[in-house]
């Protein structure tokens, strides 16, 4: 017999949470990067509990996390944000949680920026004994890749991506990456020997955040995605987690799904960039 999971309410320390574990996987991605390609010019600091990071002009990593949710930001912090991102020609970008300092959200306005893009940050709590997904096709099987099979993972999640024209080729650099991240874990659905899906996770202090989801054409509505779900809420609750989150364009097929398995909306967050 197995008991509900214990409430989690949506406020600002669960933001700080779930906004801190994406940064950390963010960061060491980017430190991913810097290791493969050292002229690649890979970098991330801090400033005000915020990570700022760099990794590449047109990266989707290049950006900030957590700005006013951990420490006030004055005109000046923002000038060193700014300053990281314009030394290295990139745009400016700052994902905002909405349960941060309603300052910074003045101060972002004073400065020309405007709100572009949004994201649903979903959560649910995770317990042991408890079946993730209840549709789990257990034909699928699920495990971390080994050191060795980085290509075949990367190679895998691209394949998710191929009917897009030029992503496949960007998912598969991203891809390579990813999987070098230092405490990354990549894992990789199979049925019958075959390598169909992929997925991510971050563990950061009690928090799984799920990414990288990916399955290639064939491999399609066969529950490869419910069976990675299941198996690395698993994997998280047996290493300590007992939150799980993961982020989607509201209101698309993908928010959808994360609430048929039990997540739930925690806040709507916005992507602000510099306009000059």
């Amino acid at each position: 017999m197995t008991t509900e999971a214990p409430l989690i309410f949506s406020d600002r320390a669960l933001s700080q949470r779930l906004e801190r574990t994406e940064a950390t996987g963010n960061s060491r991605f980017v430190e991913a990067r810097a290791k493969a390609f050292p002229d690649s010019g890979a970098e991330w600091i801090e400033v005000c509990g915020a990570y700022a990071m760099f990794d590449g002009v047109d990266s989707p990593v290049t950006q900030t996390f957590g700005l006013g949710l951990f420490d006030p930001v004055s005109a000046t912090d923002l000038d060193r944000v700014e300053n990281f991102f314009r030394e290295r020609g990139a745009p400016v970008f700052h994902e905002v949680s909405p349960l941060a300092d309603p300052e910074i959200f003045t101060l972002l306005n004073d400065r020309g920026y405007q709100p572009f893009e949004f994201t649903s940050v979903l959560y649910r709590p995770i317990q042991r004994n408890v079946r993730f997904a209840e549709l789990r096709n257990d034909q699928i099987q699920v495990r971390r890749i080994e050191a060795d099979e980085i290509e075949m993972w990367a190679q895998t999640s691209a394949r998710g991506w191929s009917e897009y024209p030029g992503l496949g080729d960007f998912m598969l650099n991203f891809g390579r990456v990813a999987a070098h991240r230092e405490e990354g874990l990549s894992f990789v659905a199979e049925l019958e020997g075959k390598a169909i899906a992929t997925g991510m996770m971050t563990i950061h202090e009690g928090v799984a955040l799920l990414a990288g989801a990916s399955t290639v054409p064939e491999g399609r509505k066969q529950g490869a995605q419910l069976a990675l779900l299941d198996s690395r809420l698993r994997y998280a609750v047996e290493h300590g987690c007992n939150i799980a989150t993961m982020g989607a364009l509201p209101g698309s097929p993908s928010q959808r799904n994360a609430e048929r398995q039990g997540f739930r909306i925690a806040y709507t967050r916005n992507k602000w960039r510099l306009v000059e």
